[in-house]
């Protein structure tokens, strides 16, 4: 047998998350591992790089807090940045902190057993190492575990196929190709006017039409750059009080209580912010009552018309099964424009469902389209995935993804009963996905870090949360979301996309703020809701 290595921390995952766990456990005095699948640094910056992959939140927002010296040296150039301009700045992050000296490219963590009698976790990776550590903290990402549609004969077409998760990092050129890509949300929303503008012909394969938002993006100004590194510190605390992470100015009024013309004219001046929440806060009761929420998605739906030529095609591109924002809504450039072109086609799987991929492409139940490439632009195992294609098992030896069988369950989003010393940073029942991530990232890696650091100056061995807790955290996320219309759409916030997987939402919507306080409190009142367990075993 291999013998294992000793370390403090193992962090599964080398993104935006890892790497700042790495750099804060260093900064503590921690011996930490950090296991990347991947060759390079970046998480989903490092898989998604499809035609048009960008950010949708602002640049100089989603970007580092820690250190005011990186603020000030690192210049975004557009107002929603690039994949490769994202993976610039991660790779000079890596650089700055000198943080790849303690990351292992290209392994993947396989198991991960916990050991009730030394209180470490033993992790097992693809190459044969072991690692030996008291903590265990999964920086996997969200959306990490892509998936393909649910249709025979994935391997029976002859020519190539591509997901936009795993995109070819020397790229795909489609001059002059035939090309079919399924899904429309947001990888689709961003990659088919680019994909457009090189094919012969493109046809798009819709099941669920997505809400999408004109981003406007352009290049930054010099002044407004200035002005934000003036104002650095003041907006990262609006940042961690806010609700999404991104500083809004909360709405007072309900969408029903106004005039139409006033409506109109608060949802247009949204509209012309090009921001993910600008619609979506117009009113105090956008997210929560079915009626207001139809004012702003007829609104939107208005806008697709406009941009739009055909009015059939306008209408199969227009969401009506569901609430504006209970999926994730869209940031695009010229999405809709792009079925304007008579080379580019759309296909409506509601009317006729997709069959079967074949030798030469795919099969509808109405006909059969001949392509030389196809993209999946199918989404991903959203939450839960990354984590549970890991064996990973606590007290008792009872597997994760057993446990989480009919959803996840946590406390805080961070941590599991009967998995001691295991954190989440971004887990299933936490703000994640309905916030800016770097900003929830910062929040959860800063809290682990802490009770690390609290316990090892105590000399406690274990943390482990409570089943009362975890109950009692479970029941206040579920009975959040069900105040909302999230429930009422199927989506991946619910686990909606992929057969089989429990209906649960996902994520916390008790906002950014409200939400670090919580977990401060906790922290505060001696680590509320978790026991803390005997003498740490030496290292």
């Amino acid at each position: 047998m291999t013998e294992s290595r000793k370390v403090d921390a193992v962090v599964v995952g080398a993104g935006i998350a890892g790497l700042y766990q790495l750099y804060k456990l260093r900064e503590r005095g921690m011996s930490t591992r950090v296991f990347e699948t991947g060759d390079g640094v970046g998480g989903t910056w490092y898989w998604n790089r499809y035609p048009g992959a960008r950010c949708d939140v602002e640049s100089l927002s989603y970007s580092y807090s820690f250190s005011p010296e990186l603020e000030q040296e690192w210049n975004w150039t557009e107002r929603y940045p690039t994949q490769p301009e994202i993976l610039r700045y991660v790779n000079h992050v890596a650089d700055r902190f000198d943080l790849r000296k303690d990351i292992t490219f290209s392994t993947r963590v396989v198991s991960a057993v916990y050991d009730e009698s030394t209180q470490r976790w033993r992790v097992d990776t693809d190459t044969g190492e072991i690692v030996d550590a008291q903590f265990l903290i999964m920086a996997t990402g969200c959306l990490s575990r892509s998936k393909l549609p649910e249709v025979p004969g994935l391997d029976r077409f002859q020519g190539p196929t591509y997901h936009t998760g795993h995109w070819p990092h020397e790229g795909v050129d489609f001059t002059g190709m035939r090309v079919g890509i399924i899904g429309t949300g947001s990888s689709a929303v961003q990659s088919i006017p680019v994909i457009a503008e090189q094919t012969a012909d493109l046809t798009v394969f819709q099941r669920t039409p997505a809400y999408s938002i004109a981003a406007l993006n352009r290049p930054l100004e010099q002044s407004e750059i200035d002005s934000m590194k003036t104002g650095y510190r003041a907006w990262r605390e609006a940042q961690r009080t806010s609700g999404f992470g991104v500083p809004v100015e909360m709405p007072t009024q309900s969408a029903l209580e106004v005039s139409e013309e006033e409506r109109f004219a608060k949802y247009e001046s949204g509209w012309k912010k090009g921001t993910l929440v600008s619609i979506l806060a117009g009113y105090t009761d956008t997210l929560t009552n079915r009626e207001a929420n139809d004012t702003a998605a007829e609104f939107i739906r208005r806008k697709i018309r406009e941009r739009v030529n055909d009015p059939e095609v306008a209408e199969t591109l227009s969401p009506r099964s569901y609430p504006f924002g209970t999926k994730r809504p869209c940031l695009d450039t010229n999405y809709y424009e792009t079925f304007n072109k008579p080379d580019v086609h759309l296909v409506d799987l509601r009317k006729t469902p997709l069959v079967e991929l074949t030798e030469n492409g795919l099969r509808t139940s109405e006909q059969e389209y001949e392509f030389d490439a196809i993209i999946f632009a199918t989404g991903f195992d959203a939450m839960t995935g990354a984590l549970t294609a890991i064996d990973i098992r606590g007290r008792g030896g009872i597997a994760l993804r057993e446990k989480w069988a009919e959803g996840p369950r946590s406390y805080l989003g961070v941590a599991v009963a009967g998995f001691p010393n295991l954190f989440t940073i971004t887990g299933p029942s936490s703000p994640s996905v309905l916030s800016n991530m770097i900003v929830s990232i910062e929040q959860h890696v800063d809290w682990i870090t802490d009770c690390a650091a609290y316990m090892r100056e105590r000399g406690i061995g274990a943390i482990e949360a409570t089943g009362e807790a975890e109950d009692g955290w479970v029941a206040h996320v579920e009975e959040a979301g069900n105040a909302t219309l999230y429930p009422t759409a199927d989506s991946w916030y619910m686990g909606s996309n992929v057969p089989g997987k429990p209906r649960v939402f996902m994520a916390y919507i008790g906002g950014v703020g409200v939400y670090r306080q919580l977990c401060d409190e906790v922290a505060a009142k001696g680590y509320e809701g978790f026991t803390l367990q005997g003498a740490m075993s030496p290292a």
